[in-house]
């Protein structure tokens, strides 16, 4: 029996896309405090976000949202890595205020240390894609359009990888 690459390709990239998530949660945080959400999105809601994005280039003038939209047309699945804005007591000042008492009154400025938390999981994540030589790339515009969607609750700042495995990354060279 001869089973063919593409046969399989999807499952391969579910599978990888789950040991991304992996990578993410365990990937270490601040004080121990997990404010992160992932999520994986495979299937019919990549074109719902593409056509999202495409929308909003035009409404807003910012032509990398159509580009990343091609990109998200030509990926496999996405996975998804959002966070919370909660102040984690440490009172250093990376926010813009001198304490977290005073950060609080402020709910939409981030906290430095979920920020970085998050960044510190991205990074796992990718090199797990990395790993598997799954091309990818990190995408704030992704993540900005399931943000103004609500794909993901409850999360105040979100990242995107889109995943792809065929003969050429979708996502280098870009133009």
């Amino acid at each position: 029996m001869i089973i063919h690459e593409e046969n399989f390709r999807n499952e391969c990239i579910f599978d990888v896309a789950k040991k991304i998530a992996i990578a993410a949660r365990t990937a270490p945080k601040a004080r121990g405090t997990d404010n992160l959400e992932i999520a994986i999105i495979v299937g019919e809601e990549l074109e719902s976000i593409a056509v999202a994005m495409t929308e909003f280039a035009e409404r807003h003038d910012v032509s990398f949202f159509a580009r990343d939209a091609e990109n998200l047309r030509k990926s496999d699945a996405v996975v998804l890595i959002g966070t919370k804005v909660s102040c984690l007591g440490l009172n250093c000042g990376y926010c813009g205020f001198p304490t977290c008492a005073e950060k609080a009154t402020h709910s939409q400025v981030p906290c430095f240390f979920n920020a970085n938390d998050m960044g510190i999981a991205i990074g796992s994540a990718v090199s797990v894609a990395a790993n598997y030589r799954v091309d990818n790339r990190v995408m704030f515009s992704v993540g900005k359009m399931v943000k103004d969607m609500g794909l993901l609750k409850g999360c105040d700042m979100i990242l995107a990888i889109p995943l792809s495995v065929s003969a050429k990354s979708p996502y280098f060279d870009r133009k």
